[in-house]
């Protein structure tokens, strides 16, 4: 089997009598993903004899073929827990694929802690009192009651209830109760003792007995046979739910009739499932038959079998529905109570240790922003290498340790270049590879949400001190806009945090338009819990390279490419350094002292490196801290495919983006709409001295016929068209001049 977990244990503490259909499919998947033969399935199934069918297991276990996303044991576990079982073995090893909850909202009993109450007969029994709080209880006087007194024998030889009566209202049943002196069966008709009676919570209309015959969605029965009497009491009462009346019935269970006061039906079941969500999650194991508002429960002031159904207790627990609900809320949120700071100051826990030095601290979370093609998945991929050789980090120290890159978006072969590419590019001996981890979810990558239960499995024993992300909107739930569903995608980070003691790192692209303007923090997509959320927040923004600053690049990256041929040829003292700073001096030196093919070969790694000056991109980061003072901003140069700090501090002063002046930015849109007026006016030209020449044999107009030309065409386009003089003043700015003799417009000669 594929791990140790006894499951046929576990098994003992489900009831199959009080799953639905689901939960038992369930079941039969989670012990055939687990290795336990049919049997196993069909010897539990047994345990519900209303509903076993011989053969039906083995037929359902056939069409369990697996898929990609299976039920493992993991499911079989979670009910088992939920039921009070606990496993012999507190160090078992689950498999790769088994589900560890550690949802633990709403769970408020304690199954080791808590005491049993115990339930005992009343002494003194009243039957016809009983009934009437009961009905008083839950019912106004005017509401229809639906009841059962009358029960026949099944062919399986079970006593079941009969329709009943559904026509009497709780007033005309109380008035007549107080005068029959005792007689119920005068009132509600002779019942079974061995069998006992039934009654309906919920009011009805007087028609019938189903769920459209149910007027008012008041009350929810919680009824759960596999613990013992004393113990339901106890887990009830525990968890303070808003019960009007519990009813004990005479068998194996309590009835707690339950306030749920829904509004329509669609209300009714959401609060029902939320109920019996809670309740199974605190060890009661809910039959979820009992959701239905038509169902019956226990009368109260009957005998079954030899023993009372009676009325156990009356309005217990929180008084409605939306106090019980907010109070469970509350009570289980599993936050921790406030700190005295008094207490903490002469004995202050230590901070963190830094992952990276004057950035992040072990355990925090960091965002690194920026925009398209800005290398940020490059970037992460050199912190990974950093972090597991312990390098330096765009000039910041980092811790050394174990680092996962949880990869969204690289199909795995790329991905797994990339690193190595990196590696090489920075020069790093790889002396700690098995230090960095990737997993490779390009395809199948889903919400943050259903992701971080799986990353926490499977990384809680691999002691990672880093954990990158990249890129999250693969993950994201729910509208980036919008600052709630933000906060919430966002608590999944603190949760990766928190289970595994590690820091978080992921990125996420600028939002459209202009950057250079903005704070840092502002430039990122979607809503402003982005920036705000994480400890560290670093973005990139592009730094304009201009003719001047990128033809320089290029003479300095052919220098170096000619230092490195004559260093190779220990012919570096043969060339000074002004003649390195020229593209043509150096080359020359190179023939001079290489010969033919050292130049030859020479030329070739010139080549090479100016394509790269060329392809360089400027960039510069800035950072937003929680835990540390603000840096300067750090320029860099993006020389595929990774980061290079610009030493020379060249890209110090360059302004990025947007960062002009006012008035600067105004004289720009200004050129620009003016070069593009120009270019429009002298298309029109172009075109209708072209249009000329085509119906006059290739003769160019004068300048009467092209104003006509012009002036025939603006006016069939309703458009406005120049005079005859500016089209004149015109020829010489769109390149044309007057022939003196001919009167006519010709192109201008070229110049020399």
């Amino acid at each position: 089997m594929g791990n140790t977990l006894d499951l046929l244990g576990a098994l003992e503490y489900i009831a199959p009598a009080g799953l639905s259909y689901q939960d038992w499919v369930a079941v039969g998947m989670g012990l055939k993903e687990a290795g336990y033969p049919v049997s196993a399935w069909e010897d539990w199934s047994r345990r519900d004899p209303a509903r076993y069918h011989s053969g039906e297991c083995a037929k359902k276990w056939n069409s369990f073929r697996g898929n990609a996303d299976p039920i493992t044991a993991g499911t079989i576990v979670q009910m088992a827990r939920a039921s009070g079982w606990k496993p012999d073995n507190a160090g078992i090893e689950l498999d790769w694929d088994d589900m560890i909850s550690a949802d633990r909202d709403m769970v408020v009993v304690n199954q080791d802690w808590i005491e049993t109450r115990e339930v005992e007969d009343p002494q003194v029994w009243d039957p016809v009192q009983e009934l009437v709080s009961y009905l008083k209880a839950l019912f106004d006087e005017g509401d229809y009651v639906g009841y059962v007194t009358r029960s026949y024998a099944n062919e399986d030889g079970k006593f079941v209830p009969s329709k009943g009566c559904f026509d009497r209202t709780a007033g005309s049943l109380i008035a007549e109760l107080d005068r029959c002196k005792g007689d119920t069966g005068s009132v509600l008709g002779d019942y079974n003792p061995k069998v006992g009676a039934w009654i309906r919570f919920n009011p009805l209309d007087g028609k019938g007995v189903k769920n459209e015959n149910v007027t008012d969605f008041r009350y929810a029965l919680v009824e759960s046979d596999t613990l013992p009497v004393e113990k339901q009491n106890a887990i009830i009462r525990e968890l303070e739910l808003p019960v009007v009346c519990l009813v004990h019935s005479g068998g194996k269970s309590l009835h707690a009739i339950v306030r749920i006061d829904a509004r329509s039906y669609e209300e009714y079941r959401t609060r029902v499932d939320f109920l019996y969500s809670v309740c199974r999650k605190n060890g009661l194991d809910i039959d979820r038959q009992n959701r239905n508002p038509s169902r019956l429960s226990r009368m109260p002031g009957v005998i079954r079998n030899g023993h009372k159904q009676f009325l156990v207790d009356t309005n217990i627990g929180k008084a409605s529905w939306d106090e019980w609900r907010e109070w469970i809320e509350s009570v289980s949120d599993d936050l921790p109570d406030p700190e005295n700071m008094a207490s903490a100051w002469d004995n202050l826990p230590q901070l963190a240790p830094p992952l990276i030095e004057g950035v992040l601290r072990q355990g925090h979370k960091l965002l690194l922003a920026g925009p398209s093609k800005a290398g940020k998945s490059y970037a992460l991929i050199e912190l990974c290498c950093s972090i597991a050789e312990g390098q330096p980090w765009l000039g910041f120290t980092c811790a050394q340790g174990r680092v996962l890159y949880v990869n969204l978006e690289l199909d795995r072969v790329s991905c797994l270049h990339r690193f190595r590419d990196v590696y090489e590019a920075l020069e790093y001996p790889p002396q700690h590879l098995g230090s960095i981890d990737v997993w490779n979810l390009r395809g199948r990558s889903i919400p943050m949400d259903k992701l971080a239960p799986k990353l926490i499995r499977r990384a809680m024993k691999k002691n990672y001190i880093a954990i990158v992300i990249d890129p999250i909107y693969k993950v994201i739930t729910g509208d980036e806009n919008s600052a709630d569903q933000m906060a919430k995608f966002c608590n999944q980070f603190d949760k990766v945090c928190t289970e595994l003691g590690c820091a978080v790192i992921y990125c996420h692209h600028h939002s459209k338009g202009s950057q250079g303007s903005k704070r840092s923090m502002d430039r990122a997509s979607g809503s402003g819990v982005f920036a705000r959320d994480p400890d560290a927040l670093l973005d990139l923004i592009e730094l304009p390279v201009g003719d001047d600053l990128r033809k320089q690049e290029i003479n300095n990256a052919v220098g170096r490419a000619c230092r490195l041929a004559l260093q190779a040829a220990g012919k570096l003292d043969e060339i000074s350094q002004d003649d390195l700073c020229s593209e043509k001096a150096a080359l020359a030196a190179v023939e001079t002292a290489l010969g033919p093919q050292g130049y030859r070969d020479t030329i070739a790694a010139v080549e090479t490196a100016k394509k790269a000056a060329e392809a360089r991109t400027a960039w510069r980061i800035d950072g937003t801290l929680r835990e540390f003072p603000k840096f300067p901003p750090i320029n860099l140069w993006f020389d595929f495919p990774v980061h290079l700090n610009d030493e020379s501090g060249v890209l110090a002063d360059i302004d990025p983006e947007g960062d002009a002046p006012i008035w600067q930015k105004g004289r720009e849109i200004r050129k620009k709409q003016a070069e593009k007026k120009r270019e429009t006016k002298q298309n029109k030209y172009n075109i209708a001295i072209e249009s000329f020449r085509f119906s006059h044999n290739d003769m160019y107009p004068t300048v009467k016929e092209l104003f006509e030309e012009i002036k025939q065409s603006a006016e069939a386009a309703g458009e406005e068209y120049p005079a005859e003089k500016t089209v004149r003043n015109s020829m010489k700015s769109f390149g044309y001049i007057i022939d003196k003799n001919s009167g006519r417009i010709c192109p201008a000669p070229e110049k020399d």
